[in-house]
């Protein structure tokens, strides 16, 4: 019952932060261009706070592994990321833009503790038998807070505008602070040996390239956030085209997010239906029927695109996590949670990218690209299971 009822506790926590995380990018969009009347001015300070995630995440997943109350670091770190979101809001229009979107920089540098850091600590609230469980759980936290999110924005900033839309989000962030604070201690034996950070950093590394199982499903995982990059890059298009408008493209985002959320619900139920290695590559090639899918046009295939788009991309990110947490050595098991949550945003952003371009000369070419990414995916998990050379454990030093 007490395991169950930290379980509960930490959903609630980690619910609140990634819903105000994903309720924060639309909010300071809509602030920025209010305030400074310049669309690219409003994007480079989303980009700031996620740009450098790719370099935070895996400093901040080291100090995470360090750390013997890692509960007390991540309310730390994710108390800096409410904060600077506040700071971000209260110096538009009274500082140069590109002093606040240093601040935005800065800010998203301990982004990731919103995401992986939270995860990272689950096998400190839950046992073995209810771990796969639970990571299906932990993985609908993210699909209901990217359905709820953007539309609690669109409420509230509606109703008051964009400052007040991004103070609600940073209320809701600052909401899940007691429970990081309370999560558990490592035990005695867990706490880790007084090497650089750099040399972690290193070692972090090498536990996720030179683990294949974790290997192939962190390559993987990173080629399709770049496809899925394309795809959301591509929705103002595709609801120009196909819904009427280039604002009713967030609806495909919304259907995507309740079919993965159906997804991970019933994978909770039976959550040793599949292993979790298997998950990853059906996943990639129902994502890449999807997206060829979407290409076709029309409404009815665009919604039956986007319901196949969830049915993929939810399983997919509950498997990642459970291979993850089995394959991750404990003492860094921080870093390859953040690490991990760092690449696939790097991946993310740069599909986006690249999107931009192709979508401009073809739309239909950029969402069969962004198939094509999905099928490499597959192509590249495929080719990383065939390689019988056995994983090899990662040296821990301890001096």
């Amino acid at each position: 019952m007490q395991k169950r009822f930290a379980l509960w506790s930490y959903l609630g926590g980690v619910l609140a932060a990634r819903t105000g995380n994903e309720m924060s990018g639309p909010a300071l969009l809509l602030a920025g261009l209010a305030a400074t009347g310049s669309a690219a001015s409003a994007s480079a300070l989303l980009a700031g706070l996620t740009i450098s995630a790719a370099v935070g995440g895996p400093l901040f997943g080291v100090l995470l592994d360090r750390s013997a109350r890692p509960g007390r670091l991540l309310a730390a770190a994710i108390a800096s990321y409410a904060a600077a979101l506040g700071v971000i809001v209260a110096c538009l229009g009274k500082l140069p833009i590109p002093f606040v979107v240093l601040i935005a920089v800065l800010g998203g540098l301990v982004g990731p503790a919103l995401s992986g850091g939270w995860t990272a600590q689950m096998p400190l609230l839950v046992d073995a038998k209810t771990m796969p469980r639970a990571t299906a759980y932990d993985a609908m936290t993210y699909n209901f807070s990217s359905l709820v999110g953007p539309a609690l924005a669109a409420l509230v900033v509606g109703l008051s505008g964009g400052p007040v839309g991004v103070a609600a989000a940073v209320g809701l962030i600052c909401c899940s602070l007691p429970r990081a604070w309370t999560l558990p201690s490592r035990t005695k034996s867990a706490e880790q040996p007084h090497t650089s950070v750099a040399a972690d950093l290193g070692v972090g590394f090498r536990a996720i390239f030179g683990t294949r199982l974790l290997a192939r499903a962190t390559i993987a995982s990173v080629i399709v956030c770049a496809a899925e990059g394309m795809l959301i890059a591509c929705t103002p298009l595709l609801g120009e085209q196909s819904l009427g408008s280039a604002e009713n493209g967030a609806l495909l985002l919304s259907v995507v997010a309740a079919a993965a959320l159906a997804a991970n619900a019933a994978l909770a139920r039976r959550p040793h239906w599949m292993r979790p290695d298997t998950v990853i590559w059906v996943s990639d090639l129902v994502l890449a029927g999807a997206l060829l899918l979407c290409a076709v046009g029309g409404v009815g295939w665009l919604i039956a695109a986007a319901v196949l788009v969830g049915i993929g991309e939810g399983p997919q990110m509950t498997a990642l996590f459970a291979i993850r947490h089995r394959e991750a050595p404990e003492r860094l098991r921080g870093q390859v949670f953040t690490t991990g949550a760092s690449l696939k945003i790097t991946g993310f952003a740069l599909g986006a990218a690249l999107a931009g371009p192709i979508a401009t000369w073809s739309l239909r070419g950029a969402l069969i690209t962004s198939a094509a990414l999905s099928l490499t995916a597959a192509a590249a998990f495929a080719i990383a299971t065939k390689t019988r050379r056995p994983s090899r454990p990662v040296p821990i030093r301890t001096g």
